[in-house]
């Protein structure tokens, strides 16, 4: 995956993580009321939206961390989908598959602090800047 798809790819899950949160708030409302599950909705949105910024920003990483945005963008998927997924049926269930979500992005985080060390004791690469290519 090169920058332009990855930022791309999080520019489109921060589309949908603000039109989950709209959606939810005037559209289903009265469904979260009737089932008791807005803090679950909202749960699912801000985890979304927050790891669609970090998803941004990992895209515009020289070098590229594929692993960490490959870990990040399957958890906020599994995470908040799952969350998306049991605020509108109450079906308890699914609240099992939440947690493999959250481990995913947990685990993006780890790719991320682990990216930048070497195993050899060398200083990471450090990134490059497009714009002062350009002038």
């Amino acid at each position: 995956m090169n920058h332009h798809l990855s930022r791309n790819v999080a520019a489109l899950t921060g589309f949908f993580a603000v039109a989950c949160g709209a959606f939810g708030a005037h559209v289903l409302h009265s469904r979260f009321d009737a089932l008791g599950t807005l803090s679950i909705w909202q749960t699912g949105v801000l985890y979304h939206l927050v790891h669609s910024v970090v998803l941004l920003a990992i895209s515009r990483w020289n070098p590229f961390p594929r692993l960490a945005f490959w870990l990040v963008l399957g958890g906020v998927v599994v995470f908040s989908g799952s969350l998306y997924l049991l605020a509108l049926t109450n079906i308890h269930w699914l609240g099992a598959i939440t947690p493999l979500g959250g481990l995913g992005m947990l685990g993006g985080w780890l790719a991320l602090i682990f990216k930048g060390r070497s195993w050899r004791g060398e200083a990471p690469e450090a990134p490059t800047d497009s714009r002062s290519a350009e002038r």
